[in-house]
Order: C-alpha cells, then sequence, then structure tokens
C-alpha cells in the first residue's frame, strides 16, 4: 500500500522531471547551433515521459498532482541561458543532472532503473558537451575545441613546475626559520635534508594515492559502461549518436557511425569509455608508480636549492648564498611557469622571487624572536 512518504517522493521525483524539462526547453529555444538545440528537445521528451510515470502514480495512489512551480535555482539557469546563452549553464546543468542520478538510488519502485539509466546518460553527455569549453560548445567547433583541451602537455609541465616550487619555497622557508634562530650550520643542513626528504615522501605518497585512487574509479566507471552496454546496447548506441550530433555529424552519420561502433563490443567499451567518460582504457590516468617517483623527484630537486650552500659555507655567508640560489632558481621556476600562462618571461620570473624570498623573510623573522627568547 502507498503511504504519504511514497507520495511526497513521487511529487519530488515529479518536481525534478517537470524542472529538467522546462530548462532544456529553455536551453533548445535559445541553442543556435540546430544539432544541439535537437539534442535539449529530445532531453525535454525524454524528461516529460520521466514526469509522466510519476504523475500517474500520484494519481494511481489517490493523491493530487499540484500545478507547475518551478524553483528558484531553475529559473535562475533558465534566465541566464536566455540572456546569456546555454554555453554558460551547462556545468551546472550537468551537476543537476548528476544529483538527479543520485536522487533515484535506493527507491523501490520497477520503473526506476530505466529512469536513473537515462538520468545517467543525459549527465554524461552534458558533461561531453562541458568539457571543451567553459563557454560550451556548439556544433563542429566541439571536435576542433576539445583536442587541443584534452592535452596533457600542460598539465604535465604545470605539475613539474608547482612541484619544484612547493620544493624550494618550502624548504627556503624552514632553512630560514632555523638560520633566523641562530643555530649553527650544521644543525641547519641536517633540518634542511629532513624537511627535503619528508616533504619529498609526503608528496610521492599523496601523488601515489591521488593516481590510484583515480585509477580504481577510472576501472570502476568502465565496469558500469560494460554493464551498461550488455544490458542495454540500444540505449548506449542512442547514446553515442547523441554525442556525435554534438560534436558536428547529422543525425544519420551519428548512427551510422555508433551502429557500426557497437557492432564490435570489445572496440565498442573503449569508444564508450572515451566518448562518454573520457577515460583513455590504456592508461587509466597514468602509472601511480611513475607519478610517485616523479614528484618526489621534483620535490627533491627544488628543495636541495637552499641547501646546498650549507654543505660547503656556514654562518651569514651560508645564509646569503641560500638566499641567492634560492632566487635563481625561483627566477628559473618563474619562467617555466610562462611556458603554461603565456605571461612576460621576466615579470613571472621576478614575482616569483618576490613570493618566495618574502616567505623566507618572515619565517627567518620569526625564527630570530624564537631564538631571542629562547636564549634569553
Amino acid at each position: 500500500m502507498t503511504g504519504n512518504e511514497d507520495l511526497r517522493r513521487y511529487a519530488r521525483n515529479l518536481q525534478s522531471e517537470r524542472e529538467a524539462a522546462m530548462l532544456y526547453r529553455i536551453m533548445a529555444e535559445r541553442e543556435e547551433h540546430p544539432e544541439l538545440a535537437r539534442i535539449y528537445r529530445k532531453m525535454a521528451e525524454t524528461e516529460d515521459r520521466h514526469a509522466d510515470t510519476w504523475r500517474r502514480k500520484i494519481e494511481e495512489a489517490g493523491g493530487t498532482v499540484r500545478p507547475f512551480a518551478p524553483g528558484w535555482r531553475v529559473r535562475l539557469l533558465g534566465w541566464l541561458a536566455k540572456v546569456w546563452g546555454t554555453g554558460l549553464i551547462l556545468q551546472s546543468v550537468t551537476a543537476m543532472e548528476g544529483d538527479a542520478g543520485k536522487e533515484y538510488a535506493g527507491q523501490p519502485d520497477p520503473e526506476v532503473p530505466r529512469i536513473a539509466a537515462e538520468e545517467r546518460s543525459h549527465a554524461r553527455i552534458f558533461r561531453s558537451l562541458s568539457r571543451g569549453s567553459a563557454r560550451g560548445l556548439e556544433g563542429s567547433a566541439v571536435a576542433r575545441l576539445e583536442g587541443r583541451h584534452r592535452s596533457t602537455g600542460g598539465n604535465a609541465l604545470r605539475a613539474a613546475v608547482m612541484g619544484a616550487n612547493d620544493g624550494l619555497v618550502s624548504n627556503l622557508s624552514l632553512v630560514m626559520g632555523v638560520a633566523g634562530a641562530a643555530l649553527d650550520g650544521r644543525a641547519i643542513l641536517v633540518t634542511g635534508m629532513a624537511g627535503l626528504l619528508a616533504g619529498a615522501i609526503s608528496m610521492a605518497l599523496g601523488e601515489w594515492l591521488s593516481v590510484q585512487s583515480a585509477r580504481e574509479l577510472y576501472e570502476n566507471q568502465i565496469q558500469i559502461e560494460k554493464e551498461e552496454l550488455e544490458e542495454s546496447p540500444e540505449e548506449e548506441m542512442e547514446e553515442l549518436a547523441l554525442i556525435y550530433q554534438a560534436k558536428g555529424l547529422s543525425e544519420f552519420q551519428a548512427r551510422e557511425l555508433a551502429r557500426s561502433i557497437l557492432a564490435d563490443p570489445e572496440g565498442a567499451l573503449d569508444t564508450l569509455s572515451r566518448e562518454e567518460l573520457g577515460i583513455d582504457p590504456q592508461e587509466l590516468g597514468g602509472s601511480a608508480w611513475e607519478a610517485a617517483l616523479t614528484s618526489f623527484a621534483l620535490f627533491a630537486a627544488g628543495a636541495a636549492v637552499p641547501v646546498l650552500p650549507f654543505l660547503f659555507l656556514s654562518g651569514h655567508v651560508a645564509v646569503a648564498a641560500s638566499g641567492a640560489f634560492s632566487a635563481l632558481g625561483l627566477f628559473v621556476i618563474g619562467a617555466g611557469i610562462t611556458l603554461v600562462t603565456g605571461k612576460p618571461l621576466l615579470a613571472s620570473g621576478v614575482r616569483q622571487i618576490v613570493f618566495g624570498l618574502g616567505a623566507a623573510v618572515v619565517t627567518y623573522g620569526i625564527g630570530a624572536l624564537i631564538g631571542v627568547n629562547l636564549g634569553g
């Protein structure tokens, strides 16, 4: 027997589906590219079917279907789409579809698996659209932009520069803090080496955990995709066809391409993983051990710079040399950052020196205060 809690749940589901249908129709009206507009209208029709399901269940349970009144979030998104275009709200709509799929988790109704699968499909299509550009992707522009935005070269370079920068700045601050406390050169050297090893190991462990967790997540997503491909091949074909239409193909071309891809189950899983999930099954985010060792080496290389002078010098001369070595290293790192940002080399290098040495001066002053208090 249907209780009040079930009726409230049906009403929440109905509201969510009505809001999605309304928003997709607004997006279809505002969308300038006809293929994307058609996809949005098709999604709206799917949400209408979902809404009809919950409307019937409310009526069969003896409840009353209330007049539709969209919530503030959907009103705002609709207004933004009308004023600024659909690209502005793609990220928000992607998150909204993801939330809708989660809301259905654990609901016992026999219609839920089908509805939840279609909601996940919508979320993946929106992720595909929103990955390439913050303003959204339209038609054939997707294909041109997607390759550029998915490039990993810039990410790898940024990670290398940031790893060395973290090591240099953190260990320079540590060394200068200890030097400010007026400890002897040997104690400073030991402290600097300890900071180098501790920081490098911590960075390596964090990177290993991050990459390994990502690999396990990707493997789970690919397994889910495999199960969906086996259980609902027609739905997967429809989803893949929509993605290709969003990339600029005609409906006929997209369907033919999707049909030919799904004819080979193994190749289909590989293609679906790349197109829907943005995952390369051959890479799965890269090697966790390689990432860890690289992170260790980069952090250690940066952290070694302020320590090196204390191997050969002592006193204020060693402190000055450490600062000079570090300033040079910071300038090189700032120059490396310009390869990612495209900003002027000199300005970026000087900015890096100012920030890095500024942190060192602060820690040196704190160390000096602590040294005076401990000594007197």
